[in-house]
């Protein structure tokens, strides 16, 4: 009851700080908000916080907090949670309601999701322009008609919603520190929502910036504006340059051109730096408070993942299936578990110094504690690399085997498995698609064959693969004894495999398997000892670091302030009189270059990075010296082996795809009703597919149903990014 009560108060505490941090963005456009501000904000110049401090404490922290209490809150959480869970009407809101070749699958919390974020920005604009037009007055240095000032009004609201959307770009986008976690949405997963806000992030930004420009054209005062550099206000030439880099960092991330060439996409996407430092000269210090929580956590988290990779490992062993895919084993440490369904980012240097690819592991750590696996299938530039890399090396003289050194981040999951609490499991996967379901059924059967009390097992699983060629199945070969059946197994699997562009061989499942898995195993030798991937650090440690460097920023932020900005302090230490206090407030904000207050945040984020960064590499480091690097080879994995004959009652199709539908309505009645795990994992038109099927045959909360019915619940799981 402790530890309930404490999940539950952390619970509390996230609701009450992400309340407050939307109501701030509610109230900010009203007057009644503007003048409490501004009130705020004189008082604040007379302390030893400052209004920098102010506006960190009230704009910037918020999320932060938030993020701390929620890597406790899933500390704290029962890994590997699955109890099972009575109906609910809020399970509906996850599944799927709209599916779309062009937005993709969208469920009700998502939906619900964009209406209110648009909904806030319809307020936003609204509550600016109204106030804009009511006190409309001419800018000084430009002689513009009524329509040319109510149109600048206008794009500068534009620059106010651009401003909104930079606030939540890189929240989606964190690994260690991953917000969306909290609400069990994972990395891979919350990718897409980066993609539609950094969409309206740039629409926004560019009808703003060309509204101006063409205000400042026909108004004929461009070429003066164009390059002013204010020393107080606005800087229009880092407003200009940021749009520039923000429309090259967006084109260059087109599917078109990050899946063709992904250097490109690389390369350009690290310009991000340059765009959030002009952003910050363009907007000003209080505007960037604002998007600035994302900076920070985004900051931390780059730098964590970055002392994670370090230092490199090596692959231990290579199988080269005929599908030409390639299963790497990786040595981890053996206090290392991650749950099915968990990736890692690999990066090899011998190809690619920069590249970094997403993989879903498809072992289990219940069963093998000292390696993980992956299956990368090699079809592009870089995998092929890899399999021509191994290729050439059995090819080769034994003696000679070049070890590959190996850089690894993560792995990232959910933080319980939930797939466990339902009674019933299909499976839908599409080519490389089946290897998440890999680790999901060997955890499932490692963990059932310790007869470990704490968790329930789906009682029927159901496993539709879709390949084109016969030799594809051979992926399966890890699961193969899972196939049989045992009396002993508690569950009772079924597969069910298509062939699109085969014809009918006359070969059962098990002969298919057993012929498509002859691999050819290449174990590699090591120059130098072998350290084992160790993945993230704990919770509580991520959560310290994070505190850490808030502190840290805070403290040189309001000593940089101190230094060159003297003159707030002095008033209070000198107490003058209340008229010379108020000349005082009345007199202009900025006592120096606007750029400079700047510069400092700038120079404040950087120290506080570095002596985050020193701490976490003294942790790291400790972690790691507690292992024993290893000179000899690490033993292989303990893999679930078969022992006899795949059973006949699986069955595979040739030359044909699988009617979803009548799949569905087959496994409904076999298992009449119950609650219905349905995971998919391959192809966007596939999820598509079952997404469509799920919302159709899911009658568990339809009006009118006396009996209980069917219960699915749909899942899609994403590891291409």
């Amino acid at each position: 009851m402790g530890k309930a009560g404490a999940v539950l108060a952390l619970k509390v505490v996230m609701i009450l700080i992400f309340t407050a941090w939307m109501s701030l963005w509610f109230l900010k456009p009203t007057n009644f908000w503007t003048r409490r501000w501004k009130a705020a904000e004189r008082s604040a110049r007379n302390t030893l916080f400052g209004y920098h401090g102010l506006d960190f404490a009230v704009y910037t922290f918020p999320v932060i907090a938030l993020a701390m209490v929620g890597l406790v809150y899933l500390n704290l959480q029962s890994w590997g949670q699955t109890s099972r869970r009575t109906r609910s009407s809020t399970a509906a809101l996850s599944n799927p309601v709209v599916t779309s070749n062009l937005i993709g699958i969208l469920s009700s919390v998502e939906i619900l999701s964009v209406f209110l974020f648009i909904l806030f920005l319809v307020w936003t604009f609204y509550s600016r322009i109204s106030q804009d037009f009511t006190k409309l007055a001419p800018v000084e240095s430009l002689k513009l008609d009524l329509w040319q000032l109510k149109y600048l009004r206008v794009a500068t609201r534009f620059g106010l919603l651009a401003e909104a959307c930079l606030a939540l770009l890189l929240l989606p986008i964190l690994r260690e520190l991953a917000v969306f976690r909290i609400i069990g949405i994972q990395f891979e997963a919350s990718v897409r929502y980066h993609i539609w806000i950094g969409t309206a992030m740039i629409c926004f930004a560019t009808f703003h910036g060309a509204s101006t420009l063409f205000i400042w054209g026909v108004s004929h005062y461009i070429q003066d504006e164009i390059v002013k550099w204010q020393r107080t206000g606005r800087i229009y030439l880092a407003g200009e340059i940021a749009l520039v880099v923000g429309l090259v960092m967006w084109i260059t991330s087109l599917p078109q051109i990050r899946r063709n060439i992904f250097e490109i996409f690389y390369y350009m996407h690290h310009m991000y730096i340059l765009f959030l430092v002009l952003f910050l000269l363009h907007a000003g210090d209080r505007h960037f408070y604002m998007i600035f929580p994302g900076v920070f956590l985004f900051g931390v988290d780059k730098l964590l993942r970055i002392l994670q990779s370090r230092p490199r490992t090596y692959i231990l062993t290579a199988r080269l299936y005929p599908c030409k895919v390639v299963e790497l084993i990786l040595p981890k440490d053996t206090g290392l578990k991650y749950t099915p369904t968990s990736i890692i980012f690999m990066k090899i240097p011998s190809i690619s110094r920069f590249q970094w690819h997403s993989f879903s592991i498809t072992s289990s750590s219940a069963v093998d504690s000292h390696t993980m696996s992956v299956l990368v299938k090699c079809d592009g530039w870089w995998t092929s690399s890899l399999y021509d890399n191994i290729q050439a090396q059995l090819d080769s003289d034994a003696d000679k085997l070049k070890s590959i050194p190996v850089a690894i981040e993560g792995p990232y999951g959910p933080s319980s498995m939930n797939f466990l609490r339902y009674d019933s499991l299909l499976l839908v996967a599409g080519g490389i698609g089946i290897t998440p379901f890999l680790s999901i059924l060997q955890e499932i059967a490692a963990t059932q064959g310790k007869g470990n009390s704490r968790y329930r097992f789906p009682s029927r699983i159901q496993l539709i693969y879709v390949v084109k060629r016969s030799q594809d199945i051979g992926t399966l070969k890890p699961v193969s004894s899972l196939l049989q059946n045992h009396p002993s197994q508690k569950w009772h699997l079924k597969l069910k495999v298509f062939v699109t562009q085969e014809k009918q061989c006359g070969a059962s499942v098990g002969e298919l398997i057993n012929e498509a898995s002859q691999v050819q195993t290449l174990h590699f030798g090591t120059k130098g000892p072998i350290y084992s991937i160790h993945g993230p650090g704990s919770l509580y440690q991520t959560a310290a670091l994070v505190a850490i460097a808030s502190i840290v920023f805070f403290v040189f932020l309001i000593s940089f302030n101190h230094i060159f900005f003297p003159s707030e302090i002095s008033r209070s230490s000198l107490h003058y009189s209340k008229l010379i206090v108020s000349s005082k407030m009345n007199a202009p904000k900025e006592k120096g270059p606007s750029w400079v207050a700047d510069i400092l945040i700038i120079a404040s984020f950087i120290l506080s990075l570095a002596c985050t960064g020193l701490v976490a590499i003294i942790l790291r480091w400790r972690r790691v010296k507690k292992e024993t690097p290893r000179e000899e080879k690490i033993q292989q994995r303990s893999s679930i082996e078969a022992k006899g004959a795949v059973e006949e009652e699986h069955e595979i199709q040739f030359g044909e795809r699988p009617n979803l539908e009548d799949v569905f309505s087959a496994f409904l009645n076999e298992t009449g009703a119950s609650d219905i795990g349905v995971l998919v994992s391959g192809p966007e038109s596939m999820k598509e597919a079952v997404a469509s099927l799920c919302r159709q045959k899911s009658k568990c909360f339809k009006l009118g149903n006396k009996k209980k019915k069917a219960c699915l619940s749909f899942h899609a799981l994403t590891f291409t990014l």
